[in-house]
């Protein structure tokens, strides 16, 4: 089983992607390589495949909060599934897996949902979706700020807040106010029940 993410930048023009782009085309290489494993289409729209399902929360996490943190948003799907065709570039393959998230993709913009999985299975599809709702309500309103500390944080698990205060120029306590202030204890939360969830998943 892999997961494949369908996403696209929302209000990509409000930002020259000069500013952005190189930054983001690090981050993916992160978590793979190009075009095999992502691929960025169409300017402002971007596919991923997540080798290892219990990742997909974190790296969906880490890619909302690198938008928040430039002022942008991006919406993305999660299908889990299969890879059935597979080609050197991820647009060109397909599978279960590809299928389930381009048609969650096309439903996300008319529901004005940032978020959503498609296994296959209801159960897990309606518990994970209303438990992405429920914290899209705050992520979708992380200010700037909150969400770099999201994403240094999620990258950098074994530093202290003084550590990840000094990456960001800032003071142990300013630190603090944005950890809470972004719910990030409440996201690893999401992420460990996830992770819990999805290893018993058949899709």
């Amino acid at each position: 089983m892999i997961v494949i993410l369908t996403a696209d930048i929302i209000n990509s023009r409000k930002l020259s992607s000069k500013k952005w782009m190189n930054d983001f085309k690090q981050l993916l290489n992160s978590f793979g390589k190009s075009p095999n494993d992502w691929e960025i289409y169409r300017g402002d729209e971007f596919q991923l495949e997540i080798k290892n399902p219990e990742d997909a929360f974190l790296i969906a996490f880490q890619l909302k909060a690198f938008f928040k943190s430039i002022n942008l948003d991006v919406r993305m799907s999660l299908g889990f599934g299969d890879k059935t065709y597979k080609t050197k570039k991820i647009t060109e393959s397909n599978g279960s897996a590809f299928i389930r998230s381009g048609e969650l993709f096309e439903t996300l913009k008319k529901q004005k949902i940032n978020l959503a999985v498609n296994s296959g299975n209801p159960d897990f599809d309606e518990e994970f979706n209303l438990i992405l709702q429920l914290s899209m309500s705050f992520m979708d309103s992380w200010l700037q700020q909150s969400a770099e500390f999201v994403l240094v944080a999620i990258q950098n698990p074994t530093l202290s807040q003084e550590e990840i205060g000094s990456m960001l120029g800032i003071n142990q306590a300013a630190v603090s106010r944005r950890q809470k202030r972004s719910q990030y204890e409440l996201l690893l939360q999401v992420d460990r029940y996830f992770r819990k969830k999805v290893k018993s998943l058949e899709v």
